[in-house]
């Protein structure tokens, strides 16, 4: 469906005609290389959209969102351990190593 519009909503249809209609084997041949090499630049410029790479993205974002977490539970386990180690309270301990306030997991 994607390159049903995509071709018919870029004029390919006028394109097309101008091939057909050429009289010259020569110039045919160039007209189709240069909208071959039009054509194949649109779609590479639209590449992103396609679904296995948006899927791709997604699954690599989740494989992120779990590393930012686990480092983020990293950090507090270790301010944890230092404020009960020390006895020294989390806010300061925080302050220390300079853990923002608002430091928290992503959802």
């Amino acid at each position: 469906f994607f390159f049903f519009f995509f071709f018919f909503s870029r004029g390919f249809s006028k394109k097309l005609e101008a091939v057909v209609s050429t009289q010259s084997t020569g110039e045919e041949v160039e007209l189709r290389d240069k909208m071959l090499k039009a054509l194949t630049e649109e779609v590479l410029k639209h590449r992103e959209c396609d679904p296995d790479i948006l899927e791709k993205k997604k699954e690599e974002l989740i494989t992120c969102k779990e590393a930012i977490n686990r480092w983020t539970d990293n950090i507090f386990s270790v301010q944890s351990w230092v404020s009960s180690r020390f006895s020294i309270p989390a806010k300061t301990t925080a302050q220390n190593f300079g853990i923002p306030e608002d430091l928290d997991y992503l959802d």
